[in-house]
């Protein structure tokens, strides 16, 4: 018996060996275990996905609502922005009008003060006009006195 046969003879010893320690089903409940793991790894990370994916969803509403809620705080500032416009704009030709008036009452005012005075003036230089030419013109003493009287009647007519 050669060294070959021996050495045939001791593998299939070795194989019977491992068979009846049962390596083989070891090896194969560890590789089944590991198959079961990756599939719980893939069902985990499919769970994970869905997640993920419903989260951004939510996310994604969520900025769709913030962002019309953004456009109608924009439009509403837009529009009363427009309507404080108008009431100012509004205000502003009433205070205009209302200044415009009074200082046309006041020119009215003014303008009539000035013709009166210009009146009083012209009728105190009448009188002392006609005072003057009276005086000159009549000398008597009733015609002084009738002068005097006539002078106080017209400067209290005028006042």
């Amino acid at each position: 018996m050669d060294a070959s046969f021996w050495a045939l003879v001791g593998l299939i010893l070795f194989f019977v060996l491992i068979a009846k320690v049962g390596v083989p089903g070891k090896i194969a409940a560890a590789l089944d275990k590991r198959a079961d793991d990756i599939r719980r790894e893939l069902e985990e990370a499919r769970k994970l996905r869905e997640e993920a994916q419903a989260l951004m969803s939510e996310y994604q509403r969520r900025r769709h609502e913030a962002e019309a809620e953004a456009e109608a705080i924009v439009a509403e500032a837009r529009a009363e922005a427009e309507q404080l416009t108008v009431e100012t704009t509004r205000a502003l030709e009433e205070m205009i009008a209302r200044r415009s008036k009074l200082a046309e009452d006041k020119i009215g005012q003014a303008e009539t003060q000035a013709i009166a005075e210009v009146k009083a003036k012209a009728a105190d230089l009448a009188v002392a006009a006609a005072e003057t030419l009276l005086k000159a013109n009549v000398s008597d003493k009733v015609s002084d006195t009738l002068l005097a009287k006539s002078i106080e009647e017209v400067k209290s007519g005028l006042n």
